[in-house]
């Protein structure tokens, strides 16, 4: 399993496209968002600023890109490919498997994290406490679990023609109602009830608690835990299922 997990973390690594979309992109989009926002002119009842409330978003918008557009479409074609079913005839078990994909996905997701934080600390001097940039920080990467449980269904759902337009609705879907690009107190009244449900939301919500030195809501808490036994559950099932058909 080591092996596997290694060969998944160097491909990861060589990926330059996954790597600018999941690194890089990030910043710049919350470069584009809050380059030329007030440094000081609060945000509707948030408490936050639009660098710092931004910040949270897209930091959880690059981990998000890292876990599930990587994960789904990756996983999809390796079934198709026949690679999935060659490591079944090895002593790998199926947690292995996901294992090495998740790890994989993790590795990537740390430093889009990481870099959004030093843009919005450098270019919009965003200052937090110490050990608020690292509950942060743990608080984004562990989240964004909720979601490589996501991309593994996703990927053992789909074919390989349809996983990447498949993945890109549910990508975009959960970003924008999840309040990752723009505020939700933007959206209309009935979108933002729609909103609060949404598992993005209470991910993004987590980070702006921290910003905000309070404790997370415990709504935010069980919506994560809840998506997170949905998507990791549907994931064994379509996972045990493949094998089935194998």
């Amino acid at each position: 399993m080591n092996s596997l997990i290694k060969l998944e973390l160097t491909r990861a690594l060589r990926n330059r496209k996954s790597m600018f979309f999941s690194v890089l992109y990030p910043s710049l989009l919350f470069l584009l968002i809050a380059g030329s926002a007030s440094d000081t002119e609060k945000l509707g009842d948030t408490g936050l600023t639009l660098p710092t409330y931004m910040m949270v978003s897209m930091a959880s918008f690059g981990a998000l890109t890292a876990v599930l557009m990587g994960n789904s479409e990756r996983i999809a074609k390796e079934r198709e490919g026949g690679w999935v079913r060659q490591l079944r005839l090895t002593t790998l078990p199926g947690r292995g498997y996901v294992l090495a994909k998740t790890a994989s996905a993790a590795v990537v997701s740390l430093p889009s994290i990481v870099i959004v934080f030093v843009v919005a600390a450098v270019v919009k001097d965003v200052r937090l406490d110490a050990w608020q940039w690292l509950a942060l920080t743990g608080a984004i990467w562990a989240g964004s679990l909720v979601f490589a449980a996501l991309g593994v269904a996703i990927g053992y759902l789909a074919t390989g023609d349809a996983v990447r337009p498949i993945t890109m609705i549910v990508y975009f879907g959960l970003s924008m109602l999840g309040g990752l690009w723009m505020p939700t107190t933007t959206f209309p009244e009935w979108l933002q009830d729609i909103a609060k449900w949404v598992p993005t939301h209470a991910y993004a919500a987590l980070g702006q608690a921290i910003e905000q030195s309070q404790a997370p809501h415990t709504e935010d808490l069980v919506i994560l835990a809840v998506s997170f036994v949905l998507f990791a559950g549907g994931a064994a099932w379509l996972y045990r299922k493949d094998t089935l058909k194998a």
